[in-house]
């Protein structure tokens, strides 16, 4: 685990040293409006082709309901935003704590919904256990770091809601169609990380 913890250390620490990359971000973001703070975990596999894990919604959820997100939720009275993140990815994945070797917060990301978003990036063993919890997790994959982190596969796409159509930030892999909030800090840590770029 020792070889990719230090390359994602270190393009996580150049690349959030930088403040001149054209980031992602929602018209919520400057907003002085009350917002329900949440952390979620950017749990990359330690392969020798690593992914992130990701979960589907069930649909009878509150928010999100049926979406692709990471594991990750609301942030207890007296938790940290790593603290939280390593807890829901538990609660909900069944991924235990210990195996989980943090790398560091990125880029907080507001939503339409009133989620403040605060993406925690660990890495996980590639042979990481899986218990998804059925009431929280309908189903789970991993995508390809190569794939998701590509800037070829970030497109604008049109989603329709309530009648109207909007242009949301889409990535698609294998069936799977990551849209929205998690799209959106995928494409801000391929940025950050210039993963696809550092690879060649």
């Amino acid at each position: 685990m020792a070889e990719l913890y230090d390359r994602l250390s270190r393009l996580f620490a150049a690349g959030h040293a930088r403040s001149d990359l054209d980031l992602i971000r929602t018209p919520w973001d400057e907003d002085d409006a009350e917002y329900r703070v949440s952390a979620v975990l950017a749990a990359i596999t330690d392969r020798p082709s690593p992914g992130v894990l990701l979960i589907y919604r069930p649909h009878t959820m509150r928010s999100h309901a049926g979406h692709i997100a990471f594991p990750g939720g609301k942030v207890d009275p007296g938790e940290s935003l790593e603290e939280a993140a390593v807890r829901e990815a538990h609660e909900e994945m069944g991924i235990d704590p210990a195996v989980v070797r943090l790398v560091g917060r990125s880029d907080m990301l507001r939503t339409g919904t009133r989620f403040e978003m605060n993406p925690v990036v660990a890495l996980v063993p590639g042979d990481v256990i899986v218990r998804p919890s059925p009431v929280e997790v309908a189903d789970w994959f991993e995508a390809p770091l190569d794939h998701v982190f590509d800037p070829a596969n970030h497109v604008m796409e049109p989603y329709t809601f309530s009648g109207r159509t909007y242009d949301v930030w889409t990535i698609r892999w294998d069936g799977h169609v990551i849209w929205g909030a998690t799209a959106m800090i995928l494409i801000n840590l391929a940025r950050r990380l210039n993963w696809v770029e550092a690879t060649v």
